[in-house]
């Protein structure tokens, strides 16, 4: 009897939305996001779906996946099984082969939320109109739309991210660049919180012109660097135009391009798609030029291209490894000559030599433990920075992001950073991730503390430390930037304001369980606190560490009594449409 039961019950309770986060020709990454849209509180949810006898799941994060054939079921785990009425939950997971989810069941019911009352979107607004159009501002007005149970708000978007809700059908925009194009939608939202269809695009350029120059590129500047993430074209729609806009082209120094794979010995591209096929339109083409179909060079590496014509400041690495794509390392470094001419021949192609000015090795982490545990020794990591220098020689840059662990034996200990200093240009030394809710039941701390505190969960997990020992080993803090995440990590089932207290799991974010942008944090949970130099936010149940302008300005103060070299943050996607952190790093090494 509860068998017939349940799935009646659940078929009009919930949802279940498949996106497809990324894919990289070889794999991709999943996402299913659970909605609960029903007005009780459901406690658990299993989805089950099909896929062709090609594709399959091979590692899941948030859910226990398994699989009977090409039949696939996911259930929760114990912390994201309870749903409110509208609170959603999601699990991701990576997979092979190139076959859509069909089938697709949420707790025995359809995955659309079939057998609720019918509640029809909204239409689309009119295409907007401009008006008090000026250098740094535009005013917006639009037709309403109409909905069979009334229009709640409308969502309004610049160059395809959302920077405001309004109630009305007018929305002033400031805080613009002169001579730059943007490009205006907007849709409606109905009292369900139904999104419709968008509007039409409006594109209009403020006046005004002329390229900022931007910072000094000489020896002596402070190096500012951001990562560009390759994925971030999809789900995040954050594009290479978006560091023109933000205005945080004219305020860095070098971007870091990520990622590029190693497999096989060799670098690979990441994502071909997006690095160098993605078509762009005018509307979000750097430059208001749109891509044709026959040019020879598409994507992100073109609108680099473009980017670096206006901005002949910024220095573009091509970084390559990352958290997820590390593992490819201790096979390439048994013969680094061969691994060096790989990346030499792939950073160099003559499609997109002009766009690079060097590369990035991004290896989490040289005989030590990240995603998986690399044991090709100590001096491996010196062996390679040595044949890339040797290679790509004293023309292009040579850098690599390394560990921040600053504790006694720990990762910084277990590779030679030393060695490999003279062949490297200079080090980005990832000081934030110190903690987060991978330890789910806490204790409660900051992702990126500057210093020790009372309480600090690990000694050595905190940027003075990681400092003063790579400083140590006699590696002059001109070779050192420091890092600053640009999003902040969380936990939920939080009662203790400061850090330290106990908790549940981790917070809800937008992409991943504990993790959040900044953009999104500064409105949705504002900081309350300070501890080590950064900031805390405790919010409801949910507690959140992240930099904030004024944080970030402390750090750059102390960044430059140390003598480093810079700064560099992940990523660019998580700041604001207006790069108030990025400016704030820049105006910090001022």
């Amino acid at each position: 009897m509860v068998g017939l039961a349940a799935p009646a019950q659940a078929a009009g309770a919930a949802s279940a939305t498949f996106t497809k986060v990324s894919d990289w020709g070889s794999g991709f990454e999943g996402k299913w996001t659970v909605k609960n849209t029903g007005t009780t509180t459901i406690t658990s949810w299993t989805v089950e779906w099909d896929y062709p006898a090609d594709t399959r799941v091979t590692s899941a994060w948030d859910a226990t996946v398994t699989n009977s054939g090409t039949h696939w079921t996911a259930k929760n785990l114990g912390w994201n099984g309870t749903l409110s009425p509208g609170q959603s939950a999601s699990f991701g997971f990576n997979g092979s082969g190139s076959g859509a989810p069909s089938g697709c069941k949420i707790n025995g019911g359809s995955c659309d939320g079939g057998g609720t009352p019918t509640d029809n979107p909204p239409s689309a607004p009119g295409t907007p109109t401009a008006s008090g159009l000026g250098e740094n501002a535009v005013t917006l007005s639009w037709a309403a739309a109409t909905d069979d149970k009334g229009v709640k708000n409308y969502d309004v978007y610049r160059d395809g991210n959302k920077i405001t809700t309004v109630t009305g059908t007018t929305y002033g925009d400031t805080g613009l660049t002169k001579g730059t194009t943007y490009s205006y939608a907007v849709t409606a939202r109905d009292t369900a919180d139904q999104t419709g269809p968008s509007s039409g695009a409006l594109s209009v350029t403020t006046p005004g012109g002329g390229t900022d120059p931007g910072p000094d590129p000489g020896a002596g500047t402070k190096v500012k660097l951001g990562y560009f993430t390759n994925w971030g074209v999809y789900g995040r729609n954050y594009h290479v135009k978006n560091l023109v806009t933000s205005g945080s082209a004219a305020k860095i120094t070098h971007i870091n391009y990520a990622f590029g794979n190693v497999q096989g010995g060799k670098c690979t591209i990441g994502d071909a798609y997006a690095d160098y096929d993605k078509a762009y339109g005018a509307d979000q083409s750097v430059d208001g030029k749109a891509d044709t179909w026959d040019q020879p060079l598409r994507g992100n590496f073109n609108q680099l291209r473009k980017l670096k014509a206006q901005y002949p400041h910024i220095k573009v690495l091509w970084s390559f490894g990352g958290w997820t794509w590390s593992g490819g390392f201790g096979q390439a470094v048994q013969n680094p000559t061969a691994f060096a001419q790989s990346c030499y021949d792939l950073v160099e192609d003559p499609r997109w030599a002009d766009v690079f000015d060097g590369i990035d090795l991004d290896w989490e982490y040289p005989n030590a433990c990240g995603l998986s545990c690399d044991t090709s020794g100590a001096a491996s990591f010196k062996n390679m920075m040595q044949a890339m220098r040797a290679k790509f020689g004293a023309s292009n840059l040579v850098t690599a992001a390394i560990s921040a662990d600053g504790s006694n034996g720990g990762k910084l200990d277990l590779a030679d950073y030393a060695g490999a200093a003279p062949y490297t240009d200079f080090y980005n030394v990832m000081t934030y991730d110190f903690f987060g809710a991978w330890d789910a039941k806490g204790p409660t701390a900051p992702h990126s503390p500057l210093t020790s505190y009372s309480g600090i969960p690990i000694a050595g997990f905190n940027s003075e430390a990681a400092i003063t020992k790579l400083k140590g080993k006699g590696i002059p803090g001109s070779k050192l930037n420091l890092g600053i995440g640009f999003y902040g990590r969380g936990w939920t089932g939080v009662t203790q304001a400061g850090p330290g207290g106990t908790a549940t799991g981790p917070a809800q974010g937008t992409y991943e369980q504990g993790i959040e942008d900044y953009k999104v944090l500064k409105a949705s949970c504002p900081s309350t606190g300070t501890v080590a130099g950064t900031a805390y936010a405790k919010c409801g149940s949910n507690w959140w560490s992240y930099d904030t302008p004024a944080t970030i300005t402390g750090k750059m103060n102390w960044t430059k009594t140390q003598g480093l070299r810079g700064a560099f943050f992940w990523e660019f996607s998580g700041d604001t449409t207006n790069g108030e952190l990025a400016n704030a790093i820049h105006t910090g090494l001022q």
